[in-house]
């Protein structure tokens, strides 16, 4: 009605624009959208430059003025999101018939390699189950907003069933909002000459944020994947912000460390990689990390009794494990991001899908009360088993020989020392940071 009042009464063109103009940026600002849906105008400027193309040829100088000092005065519209905007009751009933509630699946990083994998992978359906509705909310940053527009974009475009909302922006404390799942994938590099403790307390940084936001607005249920390295202790890190949160909803992901390791002993074994079960990464997702042979099976056999060359497993396959990332980086010319992305999958897939029987995955997890002897108030990859709701809990009973032990020990005093690093980020006193130099230096290169 005011754009109509102005065509025939161009005199009071200028408080009624500015009326409109300053209407439709707050409501480009405040409305969602996804895929089938118009697109809501993502800053000021794109808003109001729509608008003034509604004028007649008589008022286009005065408004071609007025979008100018309205653009100027405006606030900036925050970013842009996208939102499915119809009643799902009036979906075709044979399609949307026994499908779940919708959950929502926050993802950090998710202008980067990894998300570019794994988004459309859990759109699909392919990983929560097609039966699962989702909504994504991707979290991105200033310099990344528009390659995370670009990504919403293709969403949208692939026409996935499943995908009932997309939204994007940068603030974690809007982002989290009411998140059933976390997927923390994003993180800083290290960059020339950092020292590991350096890189602990940059990214640390990061995850005492992201931790306080999943406190203050996802839900209390919510499970928190974190992948950004190093993510054993960034995990913790967020862990020990968000008290509101279960300690056992936190993981951190070394499941593509066991997926390597399923590989290596298929191929020695010269199996397909689906008989070889029951794959444990004990520790940290770094150099010190222990993949178990001694507990692994092939065909229901134990991987020792197939592989009799036991020289191999702790020479060869052990260091081929610990190392992979670097090596794959020396060939690939970057750091793995599909590989990376399908482990995530796994990882959640093994988390809402009940384990097989006398089967565990592994995953990074607080260890309070473990059976092991582990000590407590870290995060450390164990054999874990889940009914597929969600929860998990540590397989108990497994054989721990004199090299396995000698191992799993060593991987408990990095991440130690790694937690002692970062007290001052989780609300503890006392801690001596000794990760300086070479030696002190386990991460995975190209992971970092």
């Amino acid at each position: 009605q005011l754009l109509r009042h102005s065509l025939h009464h161009p005199h009071s063109m200028s408080a009624i624009t500015s009326q409109v103009l300053t209407g439709c940026v707050a409501t480009a600002a405040a409305r969602p959208r996804v895929a089938g849906a118009r697109r809501a105008a993502v800053s000021a400027s794109p808003a109001i430059s729509t608008t003034s193309a509604f004028f007649s040829t008589k008022g286009k100088a005065a408004a071609r003025s007025l979008t100018v000092r309205v653009a100027a005065e405006a606030a900036p519209a925050v970013l842009g999101v996208f939102k499915l905007e119809y009643d799902i009751s009036k979906d075709d009933k044979t399609k949307s018939a026994g499908w779940k509630p919708t959950i929502v699946i926050a993802v950090s990083g998710a202008a980067g390699q990894i998300s570019n994998h794994l988004l459309f992978k859990i759109a699909s359906g392919e990983v929560y189950g097609k039966d699962q509705p989702i909504a994504l909310k991707l979290l991105g940053s200033d310099r990344s907003r528009e390659a995370l527009e670009g990504v919403a974009m293709e969403l949208e475009d692939s026409l996935f069933p499943l995908l009932r909302e997309v939204s994007i922006g940068v603030d974690a404390n809007v982002v989290f909002a009411d998140a059933d799942w976390a997927l923390l994938i994003g993180a800083k590099p290290r960059g020339p000459g950092m020292e590991r403790s350096d890189l602990l307390e940059m990214n640390g940084k990061i995850f005492v944020e992201q931790g306080q936001a999943l406190n203050k607005v996802a839900k209390p249920t919510c499970k928190v994947m974190v992948v950004g390295n190093p993510c054993n202790t960034n995990a913790l890190i967020c862990m020990e912000n968000a008290p509101n949160l279960s300690r056992k909803n936190f993981h951190a992901l070394t499941r593509l460390d066991e997926n390597r390791a399923k590989c290596q002993l298929a191929i020695k074994a010269g199996v397909f990689y689906d008989t070889v079960t029951n794959v444990t990464i004990w520790g940290n997702h770094s150099t010190t990390q222990v993949p178990d042979f001694v507990n692994a099976k092939i065909g229901g056999e134990r991987a020792m009794d197939v592989i009799t060359d036991h020289t191999w497993l702790e020479t060869g396959f052990t260091p081929a494990i610990q190392t992979r990332g670097g090596a794959l980086i020396k060939k690939w010319g970057r750091s793995s991001a599909a590989s990376t992305a399908v482990s995530i999958a796994d990882a959640i897939k093994s988390l809402v899908v009940p384990t097989p029987e006398g089967d565990w995955f592994s995953t990074g997890v607080c260890t309070d009360g473990n059976s092991y002897g582990v000590a407590e108030g870290i995060i450390y990859s164990f054999p874990c088993r889940s009914k597929g709701d969600g929860s998990y809990e540590i397989v108990d009973g497994l054989e721990i020989n004199d090299w396995l032990r000698e191992r799993i020990k060593k991987s408990e005093a990095e991440l130690t020392n790694e937690a002692d690093c970062v007290s001052h980020l989780t609300g503890k006193l006392g801690g001596a940071c000794v990760l300086v130099g070479d030696a002190a230096d386990t991460m995975l290169p190209g992971e970092m």
